[in-house]
């Protein structure tokens, strides 16, 4: 929900998802909608203009076509709000509240730090500078923070601060809890300057986690990161990495980096711990990226092109399986209905749900029956 959402941004946005859930391996097929709305309205009023867009979608809805989740602007009370008002019956283990935010954060940390390592340079005393400091930016800048990273800017709706030596995200955070985007007013020991200044600052990684299209074509001659590992869907414009990449700058791509919260939400919903699922990002995720890098040298094209090959090869696969669906996949999906009304205990299937995940993760694994969809 936001007050300029238009057509042509959730078009693109849809084509990033379905390229997440296919570089993942996790049989949906992705998709995106907006509201247009004033993020920052009273609970009521968001949640009448939410339930007047799940009125306008109900046979999608009802039929389980499209899948909502809080996005930017809205929270999982108001996505379950929205559905339980239209008469959508919800299951027991449906629209929890899960930290998406930190496991965004965690892959686009982790694209940030094997990108370092194939330049050549630690992430420790790395200039580093988050473009949006909310759900994902907030969590990233602590990670980055607690790694020995110089956060040298970040920035809000309400403009960005600097300062070479260092923010004290911690203290930011607070700040963040208390006043929210206007915390870049309240930090007094930091150069203001306007939000979209702070991707020509000095800098080793550039980390937008922010709106679609914040860095466009005019902007690449003032960027200096040699990193640039986005949080947001869609960053860059075509043009943008076209260029950047070309100049030597390594752009993870977009559903590449931020695939965490996708990928942290289904292991949650598979009863899988927030500490296992870290570790998982760390080396599973890990694994596939260093691969990408690695393979996209040696073969000659960029990071991109190859992981929207293998990220639509797995997508096709995955539309061929829900369009034939052989007896397994029905058994599957009668046992996952069942899961979802809680009548499988979630120990049972966190027991098998990381060899689940991990095969789903390798690029060439063939997609299996959907155990674990949301």
């Amino acid at each position: 929900m936001m007050p300029d959402v238009a057509e042509e941004e959730i078009r693109i946005l849809a084509r990033s998802m379905s390229l997440k859930f296919g570089f993942l391996g996790l049989p949906q097929g992705g998709a995106k909608a907006g509201v247009v709305g004033n993020p920052d309205a009273p609970t009521n009023q968001r949640r009448t203009i939410l339930y007047e867009f799940g009125r306008a979608i109900h046979p999608l809805l009802r039929q389980q076509l499209y899948i909502p989740a809080a996005d930017m602007g809205t929270e999982v009370g108001d996505i379950r709000f929205m559905m339980q008002e239209n008469g959508i019956s919800l299951r027991c283990r449906e629209f929890k509240d899960v930290d998406t935010g930190f496991y965004t954060a965690h892959t686009v940390m982790t694209s940030a730090v094997l990108a370092a390592s194939h330049l050549g340079f630690q992430i420790q005393g790395a200039r580093t500078a988050v473009e949006g400091f909310g759900k994902v930016g907030r969590s990233l800048a602590g990670l980055l923070y607690d790694a020995g990273a110089r956060v040298v800017a970040v920035s809000t709706s309400r403009g960005a601060l600097y300062n070479r030596d260092g923010l004290d995200i911690d203290r930011l955070r607070t700040l963040s809890s208390q006043f929210g985007n206007d915390c870049v007013n309240q930090y007094a020991e930091a150069e203001r300057m306007d939000a979209s200044a702070l991707k020509t600052i000095p800098l080793d990684i550039l980390c937008p986690c922010a709106r679609h299209h914040s860095i466009r074509e005019e902007d690449t001659a003032s960027i200096s990161a040699r990193i640039i590992s986005p949080g947001a869907n869609n960053p860059l414009t075509p043009q943008a990495e076209v260029t950047l990449t070309a100049r030597g700058v390594i752009c993870i791509p977009d559903f590449v980096a931020n695939c965490g919260g996708v990928l942290g939400g289904t292991m949650e919903f598979a009863a899988i711990g927030k500490n296992r699922i870290t570790a998982f990002i760390r080396k599973e995720f890990g694994r596939r990226l260093d691969g990408l890098l690695n393979n996209a040298g040696q073969q000659g094209g960029t990071l991109r092109e190859l992981a929207e090959t293998q990220a639509l090869r797995k997508l096709r696969h995955i539309q061929y399986r829900a369009q034939h669906p052989s007896l397994l996949d029905v058994l599957v999906g009668a046992g996952l209905e069942f899961y979802r009304w809680g009548l499988i205990p979630g120990r049972l299937t966190a027991s098998f749900a990381n060899p689940y995940f991990r095969r789903r993760m390798h690029p060439n694994t063939v997609v299996e029956p959907h155990l674990f969809t949301e």
